[in-house]
């Protein structure tokens, strides 16, 4: 279901139709997992309101309550579904220097942690 639908092999699209098929629920849900990769794989964050709206409407509280917490950021949201800058990289070297500190904790003096930054 997280998978592109071309993605997968003729029995994996079988099995998945058959669970779909057996859960209403998880079918609709399927629905909007694909339609909200769609609008996140080609920035097409003007298309996500009327997905939220649409996805209130369902009766899927895990799904309600993602929409929830999209809303409280809903410009954030938009901005980042639509403009193609990002600040992905920055990101990436906060994220990596955060596990060079969590590995090092208690390890070693910061001289230490210093040059595996550098290093890494």
């Amino acid at each position: 279901m997280m998978s592109r639908p071309d993605d997968l092999e003729a029995e994996q699209r079988t099995g998945l139709k058959r669970v779909l098929a057996d859960c209403p629920e998880l079918e609709v849900l399927s629905g909007f997992v694909q339609d909200f990769a769609v609008i996140m794989t080609e920035r097409e964050g003007h298309r996500l309101q009327e997905w939220m709206a649409q996805a209130k409407r369902t009766s899927i509280a895990e799904l309600v309550s993602f929409v929830a917490g999209l809303s409280r950021d809903l410009d954030a949201v938009v901005a980042g579904l639509t403009l193609t800058y990002s600040s992905g990289v920055v990101e990436g070297h906060v994220n990596r220097l955060k596990m060079l500190k969590r590995q090092m904790y208690g390890r070693a003096k910061p001289d230490l942690l210093r040059k595996r930054v550098l290093a890494a």
